[in-house]
């Protein structure tokens, strides 16, 4: 064979190998692509998923049997006080049986008087003493009078809390005053946490007109150990009885500026803020009047954590 057919055979043969390195780089980079393609694609078909943002439990609305009330602030004051005073001048007083805090009895001698008198007849001489007695049964609350000054007409000597009898001053504004009716019942609170059932006395025709607030004076018919002038709280019953309503515990219940609203949870556990409208309080739960269905779930604890759209993870309580 000639050399140059040798080498027209050499050319063919490198021609079909490098064509078929060609191919075969085509087919492998051919692969390839098909897949990353493929991977990119099982990306963008991947839905994502939410983490829960918090574990909590939800309530819902529960029916109950309520009183409306009405709270209000006062001072405890002396049904009646009476003023005890000499209606003579010029005497001195010997005396003093009483002093604040002490219990009379009507007719108890409070103050004896020196009275000194001189009859017609220079060997004679009489002497009478005078002396003053307790109006009405009743406490001291005040004593001014001291043994060997001088009477003066008119003026004070002791105060008297009559019948030992206090009651409850309730400051009301004139709204809440025509809420109020005589012989309604009243819960006051003083002290550390004593509470005495009263009934209304009396309630101002008007309000002041600084202050615009107006009164309810409250019978308290067991006083004992309480001091005139204590603070006290009252919750008047001004429904005359109970009343149903539905109601959510006070920590399901959130503030934000002037809205108040609950955090409901829809089927995906998602949730979403709801306003709603409240009314009274009593212990840990609070009246809900607008804005909520029953049986709608809502997150009852934590939820000043979540924002609206959070997912959420519920578990029974």
């Amino acid at each position: 064979m000639s050399k140059h057919t040798n080498k027209k055979n050499n050319l063919m043969f490198n021609a079909v190998i490098g064509g078929l390195l060609v191919a075969g780089s085509a087919l492998s980079l051919s692969g390839c692509g098909k897949a990353d393609k493929a991977t990119v694609a099982a990306a963008a078909s991947a839905v994502p998923v939410s983490r829960p943002a918090l574990t909590v439990q939800t309530t819902s609305l529960q029916d109950a049997k309520w009183e409306r009330t009405l709270l209000a602030n006062g001072s405890i004051l002396p049904w009646q006080e009476a003023i005890i005073s000499a209606q003579v001048q010029g005497l001195r007083i010997s005396e003093v049986n009483v002093s604040i805090g002490d219990h009379v009895k009507r007719g108890d001698i409070l103050v004896k008087l020196d009275n000194f008198s001189r009859s017609t007849d220079v060997e004679t001489e009489r002497t009478a003493q005078a002396r003053i007695i307790a109006p009405d049964d009743g406490v001291i609350s005040s004593a001014t009078a001291n043994v060997g000054s001088m009477l003066q007409s008119g003026a004070e000597m002791f105060r008297l809390i009559r019948q030992g009898r206090l009651e409850w001053r309730a400051e009301l504004t004139a709204d809440e005053l025509m809420l109020i009716r005589k012989g309604m019942s009243v819960s006051v609170t003083v002290g550390e946490g004593r509470t005495i059932k009263g009934t209304v006395r009396a309630i101002s025709p008007s309000v002041n007109t600084q202050s615009r607030y107006g009164y309810a004076l409250v019978t308290l018919p067991d006083s004992s150990g309480i001091i005139a002038g204590a603070y006290a709280r009252g919750i008047f019953d001004i429904s005359g009885g109970k009343r149903s309503l539905q109601s959510l515990p006070q920590s399901a219940v959130m503030q934000r500026g002037s809205m108040t609203y609950v955090l409901v949870v829809d089927a995906d556990n998602h949730v979403h803020e709801r306003v709603v409208t409240v009314g009274q309080r009593v212990d840990d739960r609070i009246q809900i009047k607008q804005g909520l269905k029953a049986n709608e779930p809502v997150v009852e604890g934590g939820g000043a954590f979540l924002t609206e759209g959070d997912v959420v993870r519920v578990v029974k309580g």
